[in-house]
């Protein structure tokens, strides 16, 4: 399956792994770090962004394809819609049924409220599910919220809202074991404490996993809880608008059948928004990691409501997404595999970096190697480097790639490949929203009862997130959000719903000159006569 070329650079790979095993790698100096990002980070790319002409962020740029859906038309701009008949009226209405959301809705029916999950796809069908590398937490001896704190800033290029940041990392430890309560697998040593490893940016090994499938074995014991605890769930079905009462403050959401094409009214006194990311959108081309239905709709919808966005101009790119084989181009390859020891190599197997530089300046050095430097390995979809496997077991013993990152040994044997035996092709791949929606430390956004949670939020993780703080980030904001709810409804006095404000930013749209008949939110992407070319060297 391999062609010449990648033969002839894997027998250099090969016969340089010995000379590398204990070789120390310098890191980047801090000149160095904004030189990399400032020439090859697909984020500093001029011509990809344009500012808005309408909304709370007029005048802030994004990238096209974010503009081009927060400037759309609405779904529901010409449709009659009786908001006098609701299909569903509850306490607190949780939109996207990943892992804020679940553990939102936990939290608000723990505390009494009548609450409902609303996801256009499958309770768990969600990024957290394929998140793979593990959660932070400070939880031992010779680390504290503070060292976790000062990692993060500077991992996000000192850009983090520091009350968001804070409760993030202050609330790490009881977030993790809240979910082994819950009955998370986590792993662990022979005397029980939890084993934990480095992440890149990590100044102590904070990283809890539960091998290499920690999202999925998270959102396995969650998605249970929900439906133990009798939650009502309402799969398959889309927010397509928000509701609005007289005084701006959210009243519920216009719903779709995503089978049925059905419109349905939701009514509910406060609304959390969970909706995930946006890889799906494919930024730039690039491929993605992301499940299909990450399509930024929690954004335009919160936007179209009067909530400002923060930090929607910058992405994450993954450093390390699969470049071969093509069935499995652009899938995630944990980070945990370099933490383990796996270093990035390129055509003539020289090891060209750190592995655990944060994952923005790794993205930026991986396509600097392909593209200024030429010293990519050609694939059928662009160029790659190698990041090599078989150093893991070299490191660790035999056995420890099976025992530590099974997932990724699966993965890749179903298409003939024995990561324990050959290196694997990379590239980055789009990963992550760093930007989204303005909140407080409450969680709730620029519009009263509308509170956020997960990647739909801005602002935690600054301009570029470290590893496992994704994973930390839907537990402690779901649950924050969850909880605020549980105490705030009782008190909620709701006045009538309302779609004013889409006839409002209708006509801010007309007015500015923007003609267009797409319409938003997005719902899945299609991919028709699609071809990426992401990744050219040229």
């Amino acid at each position: 399956m391999y062609t010449g070329e990648m033969l002839s650079s894997i027998a250099k790979v090969e016969a340089s792994r010995k000379g590398r095993v204990g070789a120390a790698l310098r890191r980047m100096t801090a000149d160095e770090k904004r030189d990399i990002l400032g020439r090859f980070h697909p984020d500093y790319r001029e011509d990809r962004f344009e500012p808005l002409a309408i909304g709370p962020n007029r005048g802030e740029k994004v990238p096209l394809e974010l503009a081009a859906l927060l400037q759309a038309k609405s779904r529901v701009a010409d449709s009659r819609i009786d908001l006098d008949a609701p299909a569903h009226e509850v306490d607190v209405l949780v939109v996207g049924g990943g892992g804020s959301g679940a553990s939102a809705a936990l939290e608000a029916h723990a505390a009494g409220a009548e609450t409902m999950i609303v996801t256009k796809l499958r309770l768990g069908d969600a990024n957290t599910m394929m998140a793979e590398g593990g959660i932070q937490a400070a939880d031992k001896a010779n680390d504290s919220p503070a060292i976790h704190y000062l990692d993060a800033l500077g991992g996000g290029h000192y850009a983090n809202v520091p009350k968001l940041l804070e409760k993030l990392v202050t609330n790490g430890p009881a977030a993790v074991q809240w979910l082994n309560r819950l009955g998370v697998m986590f792993d662990k040593d022979a005397n029980g404490d939890m084993i934990t490893t480095h992440g890149g940016g990590t100044s102590r090994m904070r990283m809890h996993a539960a091998k290499d499938y920690s999202g999925a074995e998270i959102m396995r014991v969650l998605r249970d809880e929900v439906y133990n605890r009798k939650i009502r769930v309402v799969d398959f079905t889309a927010a397509i608008e928000l509701l609005l009462d007289e005084s701006g403050r959210a009243r519920g959401a216009v719903l779709m059948n995503m089978e049925t094409d059905e419109i349905l009214v939701a009514r509910a006194k406060i609304v959390i928004l969970a909706t995930g990311g946006a890889g799906r959108i494919h930024y730039q081309n690039f491929p993605t990691s992301n499940h299909y239905g990450a399509t930024a709709d929690g954004l335009v919808l919160a936007y179209r409501a009067g909530a400002r966005l923060l930090y929607a101009d910058t992405l994450q790119y993954h450093p390390t997404g699969a470049a071969f084989p093509n069935q499995i181009f652009g899938a995630l390859v944990t980070e945990k595999v370099r933490s383990l020891g796996a270093l990035l190599v390129n055509r003539d197997g020289v090891a060209f970096m750190h592995p655990l530089e944060t994952r923005d300046v790794t993205a930026a050095a991986i396509i600097r190697e392909c593209r200024e430097r030429r010293l990519g390995v050609e694939t059928p979809e662009g160029f790659g480097v190698w990041l090599d496997t078989p150093m893991i077991e070299i490191v660790h013993g035999e056995g420890a790639i099976e025992k530590r990152i099974p997932a990724m040994l699966r993965m890749y044997s179903k298409y003939g490949i024995d990561i324990r035996l050959k290196p694997i092709l990379i590239y980055p791949t789009l990963h992550y929203q760093n930007g989204g929606i303005r909140i407080g430390a409450d969680g709730q956004s620029d519009v009263e009862n509308l509170f956020v949670a997960g990647e739909a939020a801005g602002g935690i993780h600054g301009r570029n997130r470290l590893m496992g703080n994704s994973l930390l980030d839907v537990i402690v904001f779901g649950r924050n959000a969850g909880q605020q709810a549980g105490r705030r409804f009782k008190s909620v006095r709701p006045g009538r719903p309302g779609l004013e404000h889409v006839v409002r930013y209708e006509a801010e749209r007309k007015k500015a000159g923007i003609d267009t008949e797409k319409l938003s939110p997005l719902l899945l992407p299609t991919y028709t006569h699609r071809r990426d070319g992401h990744n050219a060297a040229s």
